[in-house]
This record gives C-alpha cells, structure tokens and sequence, in this order.
C-alpha cells in the first residue's frame, strides 16, 4: 500500500464540497419505550457553509425501541425548518448556486434520506431554505420551507 503525499490528501480536502454538519441542540420525549430509547423529536442547528451568518434550525421525529437503538429503525418524513440571520453575512465575493443541497442525512437504514436545499430567490434578493425527505422508491410530499432575506444592498452573487 503506498502512502499519499500531504499534498495530495490536501487537495482532495480542499476538492470536497463544502456540507453543513449538524449541532444538536435539544430533545424532547413523545413515547415511554420500555426497552431502548423513547421516540423524540430533536432539534439540530446546521450553520450554511457557503453562507456565513445563516444557521438553519430542523427539528424531526427520531425513533427509540430497539430498532432505533441498534440503527435500523426508519424515521418519520417529517421535518420543520426554520432559517435565521445570527451574525453577519458574507459571500466574501464567492457566488452561490441557485438552487444547492446543503445537508443530508440518512434516517432509514439503507433508502431514505433528510435534505435541505438552498435556492436562490433573486427577484426578491432571498435565500430559501427547504427541507424533506425522499426514499429511493416512494419519497414523501412533506416538507417545510424557511427563508432568510438579505439587504437589498448586499446583491446574493449566483453562478
């Protein structure tokens, strides 16, 4: 087995997308399971990588049981978004796409996935912040949506 030069493993860093990374910030029980954990719904705060000053809070069902203690239980595909200005923004003259997956995270064991996707809504100079779930074969219609306007002044730069 040969080694990577630091250089290279460097570049290959540098080379992957930018993907937010959940914060948890709390939980409440919503079933007693007498074996395993409760059912919850959580909330996680995901900071916008290519957006600094927008954090964007999803709170979802996570299942308990043994199934969710052991990680392969299926979660609800429901989700609530909601996205705030908590600092300044800066796109420090880097465009953005118009319409980008920010986060993803798996919650089935193999075929179902949490997403949130920014888009771009350039008429009225806002970010839009949407969150659902798809499955390979059947997604789900739920979702959620969330938006953060920016001054007018600060032009949003799209590639």
């Amino acid at each position: 087995m040969t080694k990577m030069p630091a250089g290279h493993a460097i570049a290959l860093l540098l080379a992957l997308p930018l993907v937010a990374s959940a914060e948890p910030i709390g939980e409440v029980d919503t079933a007693f399971k007498l074996i395993g954990p409760d059912h919850k719904i959580v909330v996680d705060a995901y900071d916008d990588p290519k957006v600094p000053g927008v954090t964007c809070y999803v709170s979802r069902a996570k299942t308990g049981g043994i199934k969710g203690a052991v990680g392969i239980a299926e979660d609800k595909a429901e989700a609530s978004i909601a996205c705030r200005q908590v600092g300044p923004i800066s796109f420090a003259g880097k465009p953005i796409a118009l319409r980008e997956e920010m986060f993803s995270e798996r919650i089935s064991l193999v075929f179902k996935r949490l997403r949130v996707v920014r888009m771009v809504d350039r008429a009225r100079n806002t970010l839009v912040y949407l969150t659902y779930s798809d499955r390979l074969i059947d997604g789900s219609p739920k979702n959620s949506v969330s938006v953060v306007p920016i001054d007018r002044s600060m032009p949003i730069p799209v590639r």
